[in-house]
């Protein structure tokens, strides 16, 4: 049976089309997905994330957590230097593969860790595995409940639903702690906006808060097509175990002069340079690009990770692992047909337009 989350009855008042995703009943739509999307972009809609996993890290002597997010983290965890701070990154494998995409925040007390709802029980076992040589407590937050509002207008809608005016000098990827609350300024769609984490028995009124505030209900198929129109990835999908951050656009996220598990095998990758990397496809025709179809273009064949029709964009998009070399003109296979597409440089919208020509 699938888990629900403390959000479930208003899902099903609504009449929201319910499906299973990763042992979760969690809403894929509650009409007209293409709505939901595009009033997002243009307004403000509201997410029930509650599905993620959320821990929280303790020393129990000093300096025992942040020492160990320095180990399990690829990232820079020493900008996490203040409480209200917070960092996307990687936790990677021995191999340099990626275990999951996470966001650690900096809290009051701690360090809190919030990672993809179908790595949890991996996610929980590979730190509890690495944990035994720090001096940190591990705590699973199943007692949260968390929520995304996200659009141009969020956090005015935020604020009028609760009071709180203060988000709205909130700087990107920074949080605020209260009475048992957490708003980070963070998100999975493009857009601006706010993922709260609170207590499961005020993740209601809070909801309810929002509607009359004028945030609408999204599923997650608009939360799908709004994360691959802003060129985010998704893990189990454009990233996995068996890929590095270097083949899938997150380069980025490495902080290479520190020891962190997986350094010496991506170190040993970036000299040798990847042959594959995550990169943006486009088609003008008819027809969706899908997961796994083939990609022939002149440097060699890839495949399509995650692909999907664009509301915002009025074209099928892509994200594709090709050859590292692939540029301009692409083959993509579709229905036992080669049909063209452009590959591109995601993300493929900012600030509600497209990137590409």
């Amino acid at each position: 049976m699938s888990r629900r989350t403390p959000l479930h009855a208003a899902h099903l008042a609504a009449n929201a089309a319910m499906t299973d995703f990763a042992g979760w009943a969690m809403p894929l739509r509650y009409g007209s997905q293409l709505e939901e999307h595009r009033f997002v972009r243009a307004d403000a809609g509201m997410f029930d994330v509650s599905h993620m996993t959320i821990i929280d890290l303790r020393d129990t002597a000093d300096d025992g957590a942040r020492a160990f997010l320095q180990r399990v983290m690829a990232s820079d965890t020493a900008r996490l230097a203040a409480p209200g701070t917070g960092l996307y990154g990687t936790l990677l494998n021995e191999r340099g593969g990626i275990v999951d995409d996470v966001i650690a925040y900096r809290l009051s007390s701690g360090y809190r860790v919030v990672a993809n709802a179908a790595n949890r029980q991996r996610v929980l076992g590979w730190l509890a595995q690495h944990a035994g040589d720090f001096a940190v407590r591990l705590e699973e937050r199943d007692d949260l409940a968390m929520l995304a509002v996200q659009g141009p207008a969020a956090r005015e809608r935020f604020a009028r639903a609760t009071g709180r005016r203060d988000v709205a000098n909130l700087a990107r990827f920074h949080a605020l702690e209260e009475s048992g609350w957490m708003m980070a300024r963070t998100g999975y769609t493009g857009e601006d906006g706010l993922e709260v984490m609170l207590p499961a028995a005020e993740a209601l009124p809070l909801w309810h808060s929002l509607e009359a505030a004028g945030a609408r209900p999204a599923g997650l198929g608009a939360r799908d097509t709004l994360r691959l129109e802003a060129g985010l990835n998704l893990h189990g999908q454009d990233m996995d175990e068996t890929t590095s951050p270097l083949e899938c656009n997150l380069a980025w996220t490495v902080a290479w002069p520190r020891d962190f598990i997986g350094r010496a095998a991506l170190q040993a990758q970036r000299e040798r340079k990847p042959a594959l990397r995550l990169k943006g496809l486009a088609y003008e025709g008819r027809g969706v690009l899908r997961h796994g179809m083939r990609v022939a273009t002149a440097a060699g064949e890839g495949a399509v990770t995650s692909g999907g029709f664009s509301p915002s964009l009025g074209c099928s998009i892509a994200l594709a692992r090709l050859p590292a070399m692939a540029a301009g003109d692409a083959q993509v296979r579709m229905r036992g047909v080669w049909r063209p597409a452009r590959i591109v440089k995601p993300p493929f919208l900012r600030n509600g337009a497209r990137t590409f020509s």
